[in-house]
């Protein structure tokens, strides 16, 4: 069930956006005056195929990893001669540039789109509160539940937003000045020495790398509710005790209890619970039991004090905002994640940051399915990153993507003339070998995730 949900939401999210994509495409050419074709979702067998009235061909295709929009083309077949007029080659520069660029730019109104609607529905986030510092982040200064308010001059208000603001500072081992503030609403400034990371630095764990752990308010380890007929309950724990250790190691919140009950069972079949109760300390044997999938004893925790209350409304936040300002806040957030990708893009060419940065179908399935789960506004914000960059990989410059064509319309400028057809095919076939090239990384960095 859990690869059926990544491979149904997978379908869903690039059925979405190569729809999108592929429409831009479509809507501008017959716009521009040439005839389409065939419009088709997906590659292969045609699992769906339908005549419009206009005359395209709609087709949904087996392989749902991509799609294209068939045009009138002299190149590719002869055209009769009272429809050459209506031929993507006969068309000017100008209106042949827009039809491949159209593409590209609507997957960007997608993301713009998806990301306004995000923000008009309101998405939980984190706000970047330092939990136990090591290493770097010890050493500088940073102290638990300091809140990271500014990187270099530009305020981060999640967590993350901060990673995207450290991640190019660390690959490229620039010291960063931060701005925290701590619980009691005291700013002061620390300078992070990134020049000092060593040259293991792993780009996917980079505030583990750095020594930054993100805080998490905890509920105290104070039994709420015992289930009735549970093995707390057969033990003897009641309401209001407070688990002091479990086979005799410390238990210093509600976290730590839940982690360390399937990690006790696994070395025997009870285990040993000390508890608080009434200033005395008491020890029960309880022998946990499975439910779905993991062991427990049957307890719940109470509900958050007062100071779990605060802690929890200063760690966390729901950015909403309405129309006008959502539209911005949109816009802005396309603007920070596209230099974000860009930039890790260059790092890559540069050998700044490694390889195993791209991603592949399995993980795109994964991450669609995940938050798919987490509702409705994490789903969009999904949908607007991978419409972003698909538009940023298919304006690359590499010959069978959108932005290969553009380089070739260039190339006509400059020259004045079309690129031979003879160079046109050469560069279709280093494109063509680059970008199966580039998948063949993206899905063998995806094997190495599931097995890791």
């Amino acid at each position: 069930m859990e690869i059926l949900g990544s491979i149904f939401w997978l379908i869903v999210a690039l059925g979405l956006l190569v729809t999108f994509h592929e429409f831009g495409h479509y809507w501008v050419a017959r716009r521009a005056g040439v005839r389409v074709l065939r419009f088709s979702v997906g590659f292969g067998r045609p699992l769906w195929r339908r005549q419009g009235a206009n005359g395209v061909e709609f087709v949904i295709g087996a392989i749902p990893l991509g799609g294209y929009v068939k045009m009138l083309d002299e190149r590719e077949a002869p055209v009769d001669p009272d429809e050459v007029d209506q031929a993507f080659n006969r068309k000017s520069l100008g209106r042949r540039t827009a039809i491949v660029a159209a593409g590209p730019i609507f997957n960007l109104i997608f993301a713009v789109a998806a990301f306004w609607l995000m923000f008009m529905l309101g998405i939980p986030e984190s706000r970047p509160i330092v939990g136990n510092p090591e290493g770097l982040a010890q050493e500088a200064g940073l102290e638990h539940g300091d809140m990271i308010v500014q990187v270099d001059g530009r305020k981060v208000g999640t967590w993350t937003h901060a990673v995207l603001a450290l991640v190019p500072e660390a690959l490229d081992r620039n010291p960063v000045s931060l701005v925290v503030e701590d619980e009691g609403g005291r700013r002061r400034d620390v300078d992070l020495p990134l020049d000092r990371l060593g040259s293991d630095f792993e780009e996917e764990q980079v505030l583990q790398q750095l020594g930054i752990e993100p805080w998490r308010p905890d509920l105290p380890p104070v039994i709420g509710e015992v289930s009735e007929g549970s093995p707390a309950a057969e033990a003897g724990l009641q309401a209001g005790d407070r688990v002091v250790s479990i086979d005799q190691q410390p238990v210093d919140g509600w976290t730590a209890l839940v982690r360390r009950i399937p990690e006790a069972a696994a070395d025997g079949d009870t285990v040993q619970v000390e508890v608080m109760r009434d200033g005395m300390r008491r020890e029960v044997d309880i022998e946990p039991e499975q439910q779905d999938g993991r062991m427990v004893i049957g307890v719940r925790p109470g509900e958050p004090g007062p100071e779990t209350e605060a802690a929890m409304e200063r760690a966390f936040t729901i950015l909403q905002y309405g129309p006008v300002e959502g539209l911005g806040e949109a816009v802005g957030e396309t603007w920070r994640l596209t230099t974000a990708t860009l930039g890790m893009l260059g790092r890559m060419v540069t050998g700044n940051a490694s390889l195993s940065n791209l991603s592949g179908p399995i993980t795109i399935a994964r991450l669609a399915k995940d938050s798919a789960r987490l509702g409705v506004s994490r789903f969009l914000f999904f949908l607007g990153l991978i419409s972003l960059s698909l538009a940023i990989i298919n304006l690359l410059p590499i010959p069978v993507l959108d932005g290969g064509h553009l380089l070739f319309f260039l190339i006509e400028w400059v020259k004045g003339s079309p690129v031979s057809q003879r160079g046109y095919m050469i560069g279709q076939s280093i494109g063509l070998a680059m970008v199966l090239g580039l998948m063949s990384v993206a899905i063998f960095n995806d094997i190495l995730r599931l097995v890791q």
